[in-house]
C-alpha cells in the first residue's frame, strides 16, 4: 500500500480546510512570503516618504528592460497554466514542452536582470550609492533568488519528478498545481516591484 493511500489528504481535500495538505502548506508558506515582501515594501514607502530628497527613479533604471521582463514573466505564468491543463489531459509530451518554455522564460528574465545589474555596476552604482539603490538591489535580488528557486522546482517537475506520476497521477497533478501557485506568486511580486521601482 502506497503512503498516498495511507494519508489520503495528500491527494484529497481535507474536510476542515477544503484543501489537500500540500496546497494548505503552500498557502501558509506564501503568507510568510507576503509578510516578508510586505515589510520590505513598507520600508521602501516609509524611507521614500520620509526622505528630504529622492532621485528620479527612471533616471537610474532601464524601464524598457523592466517592462520586457514583466511580459516575459506573465507569459511564463500562461505557459505554466497550459502545462497544468496538458498534464490533466494526460498529454505528457505537451506538458514537458510547455514546462521547458516556462523554465526558458525564467532564464531569459534573469538574463535581462543581469544586463540591468551590469549597467548599474558599469556606472559605479552600488547598494552603498544611495538609499534607493540599496532598496532596489535588495528587493530585486531577493526576487531573483525566488526565481532561481522556482527554476529548480520546475526543472524537477519537468524531468525526474515526472516519475511521481506513475505512483499516483492525482498526487503529481496536485504537486504541480502547488508549484504553479508559487510561480504565480513570484510573478505577482514582480508586478509590484516593477510598479513601485520603475514607474513611480
Amino acid at each position: 500500500m502506497h503512503d498516498t493511500e495511507l494519508v489520503p489528504y495528500k491527494v484529497e481535500a481535507r474536510e476542515d480546510t477544503g484543501l489537500y495538505n500540500a496546497k494548505f502548506g503552500l498557502w501558509l508558506f506564501l503568507a510568510s512570503e507576503i509578510m516578508l515582501f510586505g515589510s520590505l515594501f513598507s520600508a521602501y514607502i516609509l524611507l521614500r516618504v520620509g526622505s528630504f530628497s529622492w532621485p528620479q527613479q527612471s533616471d537610474y533604471l532601464n524601464v524598457p528592460i523592466g517592462a520586457l521582463n514583466s511580459v516575459i514573466l506573465l507569459s511564463s505564468s500562461i505557459f505554466f497554466i497550459r502545462a497544468w491543463v496538458a498534464l490533466k489531459a494526460d498529454d505528457l509530451a505537451k506538458y514537458k514542452r510547455l514546462m521547458w518554455w516556462v523554465i526558458s522564460l525564467a532564464g531569459l528574465f534573469l538574463f535581462f536582470k543581469g544586463i540591468e545589474y551590469y549597467q548599474h555596476f558599469s556606472r559605479q552604482e552600488y547598494p552603498k550609492t544611495s538609499v534607493f539603490l540599496a532598496l532596489y538591489f535588495l528587493l530585486t535580488g531577493l526576487h531573483a533568488l525566488h526565481i532561481l528557486a522556482g527554476i529548480g522546482i520546475n526543472i524537477y517537475y519537468a524531468g525526474p519528478g515526472t516519475r511521481l506520476r506513475t505512483i499516483n497521477k492525482q498526487w503529481f497533478i496536485n504537486r504541480l498545481e502547488v508549484a504553479g501557485l508559487y510561480w504565480h506568486f513570484v510573478d505577482i511580486i514582480w508586478i509590484f516591484l516593477f510598479s513601485i521601482l520603475y514607474l513611480l
